[in-house]
């Protein structure tokens, strides 16, 4: 196991690192109650069950995976990468169900955006996350998300989506440079 994974290693920094898991948490618990708060004052958000409980599924999910992820170094630029990376995946996934990112959210096309979360979810798994296999991975779902984007673009089915959509590529490119930098510090 490395220093990272089992929570040894961590140093002076593990204070740090706890507060940021629990800044991490706390955020997704506002965030969970946000849309309840917002029902309260406006008729705009009209939330059943169903919706609350995809949102805290969404927010686990998310929370769940940077634990996992950002635990397999002590590296401050790998959970930097990670962060980074899970918070891209995670809009893009919601801006997908809530309006989509070409045409609406009942457009099929959309699902090709999580295909390309997916690839790089699997590239990373491949590599079992290090960091080398992270660049690769966040390479791979940059580029896949790129395209995406330029097809949509190109076929003028959503030209303001499709040029939406392909900001996205730069924090995955972003998240791939601190797990490059991870690579020098150690």
């Amino acid at each position: 196991m490395t220093a990272g994974m089992d929570g040894a290693g961590d140093g002076a920094r593990g204070g740090a690192a706890n507060r940021w898991r629990a800044a991490v948490w706390m955020l997704a618990a506002g965030l969970f109650l946000l849309p309840l708060v917002a029902m309260q004052f406006t008729q705009e958000v009209q939330w059943t069950g169903f919706d609350f409980l995809v949102w805290g599924v969404m927010l686990l999910a998310a929370c769940g995976a940077y634990e996992f992820v950002a635990r397999m170094s002590p590296s401050r630029d790998y959970r930097l990468g990670t962060g980074v990376a899970v918070v891209t995946g995670f809009v893009v996934f919601w801006v997908n169900g809530a309006v989509g990112m070409v045409g609406d959210e009942g457009n099929p096309y959309n699902l090709l955006f999580l295909g390309a979360i997916a690839l790089g979810a699997l590239v990373a798994l491949v590599s079992a996350f290090r960091p080398a296999g992270m660049v690769r991975a966040l390479c791979a779902t940059a580029a896949a998300h790129a395209v995406v984007s330029l097809v949509a673009l190109f076929a003028g089915w959503d030209l303001r989506g499709a040029l939406f959509s392909l900001a996205f590529v730069l924090p995955y490119l972003a998240a791939a440079g601190l797990f490059q930098r991870s690579m020098r510090a150690a």
